[in-house]
């Protein structure tokens, strides 16, 4: 095994994530035979098949699943590094990227944000909104705004505001389903919309109600939808 060339491992996350060579070369700017050519020097170099090729595309290998997290680490390295290159010496100019869930960054940073840019007009903002849980050690993002503290000792965190919790019904539901009384008539007698696995927000919802995916009729883990 000799090392490979890092750009193909940019080309086999690409190929990872899309699930052919044409989709993975459209993402990249690259010709289809100039991908295939880069995932072949890859799989020679490492000396190990990374994808079955079939009529249904390309379907990754056991050796390709354990790779593609460290490949994954090594994108969100390159991105941390580019970003801090962007800054040169000035603190004041470059790009910071801030991860966030799905309400915290569509319905409360916007105006945060476009106030900030009007006083930093030199910083770039890239804002990834995700309920999984970014890991910043290793650059997939350079601050998070999260709805529990985080566990890695190394991040600097900070208590910026507290977020009510609650259980809310449409009126026009209401009109028509059982009394609202107890707890016990909730979690029996209704239709409950609800997250599909488990997010990072459901322990402390939990301290209140005992909840389980199988209580829900409607499920998604986008707390938009």
């Amino acid at each position: 095994m000799i090392e490979p060339d890092w750009s193909h491992f940019r080309a086999f996350l690409a190929v990872f994530t899309e699930g052919s060579l044409s989709a993975a070369a459209r993402r990249l700017g690259l010709t289809q035979p100039t991908l295939g050519r880069q995932i072949a020097e890859l799989e020679r170099d490492l000396g190990t098949a990374l994808f079955i090729r079939s009529q249904r595309g390309l379907t990754p290998t056991d050796a390709a699943r354990d790779m593609a997290r460290h490949a994954q680490a090594m994108s969100a390295a390159s991105s941390a590094m580019m970003r801090a290159a962007s800054g040169g010496v000035s603190d004041t100019a470059g790009i910071i990227r801030i991860t966030a869930s799905d309400i915290v960054g569509a319905e409360v940073l916007p105006p945060l944000l476009a106030s900030f840019r009007r006083k930093v007009p030199g910083v770039t903002i890239e804002l990834s909104l995700s309920n999984r849980m970014a890991d910043l050690l290793t650059g997939e993002a350079d601050i998070a705004v999260r709805m529990l503290r985080p566990g890695q000792q190394a991040i600097v965190a900070r208590h910026i505001g507290d977020v009510g919790l609650g259980l809310y019904a449409h009126r026009s539901y209401l009109e028509t389903a059982p009394p609202l009384t107890t707890p016990g008539v909730l979690f029996g007698e209704h239709a409950l919309i609800g997250f599909d696995r488990e997010t990072p927000v459901l322990p402390g919802l939990s301290r209140d109600f005992a909840l389980s995916p199988d209580m829900f009729t409607f499920r998604t883990d986008n707390d938009l939808a």
